[in-house]
């Protein structure tokens, strides 16, 4: 039957001078293992009566009172048993004599802890319910169990401790009526009887007053010892819960890499400080790295900014094959390490005695690695809790970076579409400026021409001349956008062949010279040096680079200026680009002009599509400003460099172009 009856309450309601107190859970451990010894330590025979609450508290003394059961058979444990468990049923070993009595969890019994000791010169009552703490009471997930407390009383008084000796051997007999004969004994061999009269609190000898007392200071110390221990490694969990939070909250609050890896550094660091904490990025066929990101202690030197090999580095090759972590302890004194005149070079360099590494990835992508060297000289062990923290920092950084660098890689592309979209507006803009004007007087000559059937001869040929050289303007407009396009797309081969510049230059002047009949033209000179070694290059490039810029020449030159068309031949140190050949020399073009000049400030702004000195709604000189642009991508796939110079406004201009000359 359920017995909603508690010893607790009956007790209190019974011995009006009880009052309940508070203990927390190591001290109700300390006090029930000091009293357990005073039991172990008698060889008369003794009652008790022990409840855990639950079978599986039980267990955890089973042996302490496996042994108090082989002096006395007057041994009974309460407790709820687990499932499909004999501790229910009582099919023990049947040489423990120790008796099971099993509780439902809706009893109020199995709700309280409970020690109740009757020995021939002594008795101890321990009776106990769980009371939460206010802490707890907010927090059910509190990370410090040993903060629960308990309500109830511990005492040594007789009378109190054969009542509850009383009231449980009671209970004992209705659970288990098959323990009736057994109970009854208990009573006549304790006197456990109502009308008795109170007795002494606890003989006098000081022999078992002195196990007790040196046993309860033994388990308090230890109960402290534990829970020092426990809140030192609760302290651990939470330093290191709160480096990951702290990094997290880093990379969720921004979406720059370098700040992102600099946080990641510094708080890994942190947790770490008698180590070196750096982390380098990695890009394919890399041999060497720089440090970009570093803590280090006073105690060690800074690596920060230094060149990092790896491509002959077997650590980091084998760092990089493997996703866990890679350690190395007592450096200095692995043959191994030492014998590799790399790492040999890197541990004396850096100071390493003990060496960490774990590979960033995301998605399986290396993307870098991060590491750590212990510099001290003691001894130093990574222990497995690190390697968790670090690999979970490491796969941290690596989700935290691969969005930082796709934000970027975004902020990029939406800047290099802004930019399209201001290349279709100026060409929308220009195409329009530049279409309109030689369509309409394209219409106009025609309109006139089929109007006027009676128009002189001298007239006629002028609107037809009119008409004509508009539609050759429209056709090299269209003409230089189709070509743009291919050069960009790379649909556009050209044949590098061996050809003198003179030859391109003739070429090049006869255009101009056919295509400006009914023009001025400024005076041209061509001075180049002789002899003039050949160059390698696609004449048909080369002959439209040179009547692109002498057309600009001639643009924005008066009729009484001058252009003059050099030549030398420069060393590869000389020129702009230094990243060709290093065992070729280069034939510098150089055409002046005395005309209107540039504003330094827009000399590398004219390469650009669309650009023009000019605005096109004031411009007094047509274009769709393409033709630089064409002559840059024409330069640049024949191996060469073009730039211009100018002092300013009226001060001339010089355009520059460079080419490879043919090796003897």
């Amino acid at each position: 039957m359920d017995l909603a009856n508690s010893l607790l309450q009956d007790l209190v309601t019974e011995h009006v001078s009880l009052r309940l107190q508070i203990y927390f859970k190591s001290s109700m451990i300390a006090l029930a293992r000091a009293l357990q010894d005073l039991v172990l330590a008698d060889k008369q025979p003794y009652l008790v009566i022990a409840n855990f609450q639950h079978e599986k508290y039980f267990y955890q003394q089973q042996q302490r009172f496996q042994h108090m059961a082989s002096q006395s058979d007057q041994v009974y444990i309460l407790g709820v048993p687990e499932v499909e468990s004999g501790f229910a049923t009582q099919n023990l070993d049947p040489n423990l004599r120790y008796e099971t009595v099993p509780l439902k969890t809706s009893e109020t019994l199995a709700g309280e802890k409970c020690l109740v000791i009757v020995g021939q010169k002594y008795s101890a009552c321990l009776a106990l319910r769980e009371k939460l703490s206010v802490k707890n009471l907010q927090d059910k997930n509190s990370l410090f169990p040993q903060e629960e407390i308990f309500e109830g009383f511990w005492t040594f008084d007789r009378d109190i401790t054969y009542s509850a000796a009383d009231w449980l051997l009671g209970r004992i007999s209705n659970y288990r009526p098959e323990l009736h004969v057994k109970t009854q004994k208990a009573r006549e061999l304790f006197r456990l009887h109502r009308n008795r009269v109170s007795q002494s609190l606890l003989t006098s000898q000081s022999l078992d007053l002195g196990i007790f007392t040196q046993r309860l200071v033994t388990y308090l110390q230890a109960g402290q010892y534990k829970l020092v221990k426990a809140y030192s490694k609760i302290a651990a969990a939470q330093r290191k819960e709160s480096l990951i939070n702290k990094i997290s909250a880093a990379q969720r609050g921004s979406l720059n890499p370098q700040e992102i890896l600099k946080t990641t550094v510094n708080e890994l660091g942190q947790l770490f400080p008698n180590c070196r904490c750096i982390l380098y990025c990695l890009k394919p066929n890399e041999e060497e790295v720089e440090i970009e990101y570093e803590f280090v202690p006073d105690s060690m030197k800074s690596l920060l900014g230094q060149k990092w090999s790896i491509a002959e580095n077997p650590l980091f090759i084998a760092a990089q094959a493997q996703k866990s972590t890679l350690v190395f302890e007592n450096v200095p004194n692995n043959a191994y390490l030492n014998s590799n005149p790399v790492l040999k070079e890197k541990i004396d360099r850096a100071g390493i005695f003990s060496w960490l590494m774990v590979s960033i990835r995301y998605q399986g992508k290396l993307l870098g690695m991060l590491e750590l060297h212990y510099g001290g000289k003691g001894e130093f062990s990574w222990r497995a809790d690190n390697f968790a923290l670090i690999e979970a920092v490491a796969t941290s950084a690596g989700a935290a970076l691969t969005q930082a660098v796709a934000y970027t890689n975004l902020l990029d592309l939406n800047t290099q579409l802004e930019a399209v979209e201001q290349i279709q507006s100026n060409l929308i803009a220009i195409v329009g400026h530049e279409l309109r004007t030689p369509l309409s007087t394209i219409l106009i000559c025609l309109e006139s021409l089929a109007s006027e059937p009676d128009m002189p001869n001298e007239f006629r040929k002028t609107m037809l001349d009119t008409a004509l050289a508009d539609a050759e303007r429209l056709r090299k407009l269209i003409q230089d956008v189709l070509t743009l396009s291919k050069l960009e797309a790379g649909k556009i081969c050209r044949n590098l062949e061996s050809l003198t510049l003179d030859y391109a230059l003739d070429l090049s002047l006869a255009c101009i010279n056919s295509t400006s009949q009914d023009k001025q033209i400024p005076h041209t000179k061509v001075e180049l040096p002789e002899p003039l070694p050949s160059v390698f290059a696609d004449i048909d490039g080369l002959v439209e680079v040179l009547v692109k810029l002498l057309d600009n020449a001639c643009k924005f030159t008066p009729g009484d200026g001058e252009i003059v068309v050099t030549a030398e031949i420069i060393e590869l140190a000389d020129t702009i680009d230094e990243k060709l050949d290093q065992n070729r020399q280069m034939l510098e073009v150089i055409i002046t002009d005395t005309g209107r000049g540039i504003d330094p400030e827009q000399l590398e702004t004219i390469f650009e599509r669309f650009s023009q000195s000019e605005s096109y709604l004031r411009r007094t000189v047509s274009g769709m400003g393409l033709g630089l642009v064409i002559c840059r991508q024409i330069i640049q796939n024949m191996g060469g460099k073009i730039w211009a110079q100018s002092e300013g406004e009226n001060q001339g201009s010089q355009f520059h172009f460079t080419l490879p000359i043919e090796s003897g």
